[in-house]
């Protein structure tokens, strides 16, 4: 028996051998699915690293093809702290609108949990845009469009959501968003633009300033990761989305992370490279926000994707992803953790989970 296993194990991995070598080329980043790009000795000789130092130039190019969509100091604040933060980001008026918007519709939305912290999501497709007015306004705002387009390094729009966050809602480990952590090995982007005041107790957003930087320390840092997590090590971590200890920082030439406790119209957008992570909330809290997410292939070295320039084609990203993850769990493949929610509001207090 051991021996038929090991011939199905060899004949497998022989059929999905260039399937590995393609992702090399894509922002495939799980060191656990992919044995090339999990393989320790083939990271000791910098394969992480060069695939890292690569995506990073080419979206430092990318920026440079954009960078007329954004203003020099929003540009200087960025490449400084990989962060930026504007309060008072939307007119009062188109605020107040967008608000009482959000507060009034009520319709199909998705939950997770991640320990004992819940995630609601409500996508912001077409659908649901024809019924919030002021919330496309706000989106399609091109101070909006640009900063995202310009973090992101491409001119493609991003997948926006209400985004509700529950915290203490449920008994569960700790939530894993609570340490810091880098995204992926690629420059990309997430935006939030609070719909709450946001206080330093109530799970804020957490950023390293300047972390965003593929430096000398955080290259020696990222390649012994990388030949850390070939072999064993934490699951999240195993998966390409590293995560540091904040006693590690120093070494690295990093400051401790900053909290982005904010009032409520203040938008923050970030690049995903970057160290962060959710605040502790020492009680149950509630946060609402327009948030906003884009990744892309990062080894091309143009602006735009001619799939997605199509913006009702970009809207509808989110509900073809939960479409497929829907039909995948029905076939018995792989459950979805986005449990679908029919008559939601971005502001219930209550889970279904």
């Amino acid at each position: 028996m051991s021996y038929l296993k090991r011939l199905w194990r060899g004949a497998r991995n022989l059929l999905l051998l260039p399937v590995w070598v393609i992702q090399l080329l894509t922002g495939a980043k799980s060191f656990a699915d992919n044995p090339i790009i999990g393989s320790a000795a083939l990271n000791r000789r910098g394969l992480h690293v060069h695939r890292l130092l690569l995506a990073h130039r080419l979206a430092a190019m990318r920026r440079r093809m954009l960078a007329g969509r954004v203003g020099a100091e929003d540009r200087a604040a960025f490449e400084r702290d990989g962060v930026l933060i504007k309060p008072d980001f939307l007119p009062a008026d188109l605020f107040r609108e967008l608000l009482a918007e959000v507060k009034a519709h009520r319709g199909v939305g998705r939950e997770t949990q991640q320990g004992d912290t819940v995630t609601r999501r409500i996508a912001l497709d077409p659908k649901t845009l024809a019924r919030l007015p002021a919330v496309e306004k706000a989106i399609g705002l091109p101070a909006f469009q640009g900063i995202t387009r310009y973090v992101n390094s491409f001119d493609i729009e991003p997948m926006f959501y209400v985004q509700t966050i529950l915290t203490h809602v449920r008994k569960g480990s700790p939530d894993p968003q609570l340490k810091l952590h880098s995204d992926a090995f690629q420059p990309s982007v997430k935006a939030w633009l609070f719909l709450t005041d946001v206080e330093e107790r109530c799970a804020p957003f957490m950023y390293v300033p300047g972390s965003h930087k593929p430096t000398k320390a955080r290259l020696a840092w990222e390649k012994a990761m990388s030949i850390a997590v070939s072999g064993e090590g934490e699951r999240l971590s195993r998966r390409g989305s590293f995560r540091i200890d904040p006693a590690e920082l120093p070494a690295l030439g990093l400051p401790p992370p900053k909290s982005v406790a904010v009032k409520a119209n203040t938008l923050v957008v970030a690049d995903m490279f970057g160290f962060h992570a959710r605040g502790v909330s020492d009680q149950p809290s509630m946060r609402v926000e327009i948030w906003a997410y884009g990744r892309h292939s990062p080894f091309v070295p143009w602006i735009f994707s001619p799939l997605w320039r199509s913006k009702a084609t970009a809207r509808n990203r989110v509900g073809a992803f939960w479409w497929w993850s829907d039909r995948l769990e029905k076939l018995g493949l792989k459950r979805n953790v986005w449990r679908l929610r029919q008559d939601v509001s971005a502001f219930d207090e209550k889970t279904e989970l």
